[in-house]
């Protein structure tokens, strides 16, 4: 009897030890994000920069810095799923849209929460820019609008410029750059 007690009393230091590992791990989790950097690729799976998104005040801004694209006006928009897959990236799935809306800044029935504005790239294939997105937040995951949610989301370069109202996608062409957004 006494070899089972102290098994028993080994056992239960164990999981205890185990339950405050996993309850610390789940406190650092909880906290909200104020920064996170993410790699963009392109379809080949070349680095063609990164983005660093910021909380900002109600939203964020992504602090994009890229290279090697084709020069002229682009398209940005956060989409659903945290994949990249080459070639075509369908994988991240339609834009981020928790709150059910249309697509378009000019859309009467709304805007989604991915949306955001047009960015250029310069004649040598680069571009710094920072763009606002006052619809989403990096937080714990556990808002509906954080980028977080539900394993993360993914944030997605287009071929050409989106004209704010076409429904789902702004009429903004191929997915030509991609970049996974997770805790």
């Amino acid at each position: 009897m006494n070899r089972s007690f102290a098994r028993l009393l080994v056992l239960v230091a164990a999981l205890s030890a185990l339950s405050i590992t996993v309850l610390a791990q789940e406190a650092k989790s909880a906290k909200p994000v104020k920064k996170q950097t993410v790699e963009l690729k392109d379809a080949k799976g070349n680095s063609v920069g990164t983005a660093t998104i910021k909380s900002s005040g109600k939203g964020v801004e992504v602090e994009l810095k890229v290279k090697d694209l084709p020069p002229g006006v682009h398209a940005l928009h956060f989409h659903q799923n945290a994949k990249c897959d080459p070639p075509d990236f369908k994988s991240a799935g339609p834009h981020f849209n928790p709150d059910k809306k249309q697509h378009g800044f000019l859309n009467p029935n709304g805007h989604h929460n991915g949306d955001m504005a047009n960015f250029t790239v310069e004649p040598n294939g680069t571009a710094k820019v920072t763009v606002k997105n006052a619809d989403v937040v990096l937080g714990t995951g556990s808002e509906a609008n954080s980028l977080f949610a539900d394993g993360g989301t993914s944030l997605m370069i287009h071929a050409g410029p989106d004209d704010m109202k076409t429904d789902p996608a702004g009429n903004a062409g191929d997915r030509i750059a991609c970049g996974v957004i997770t805790k």
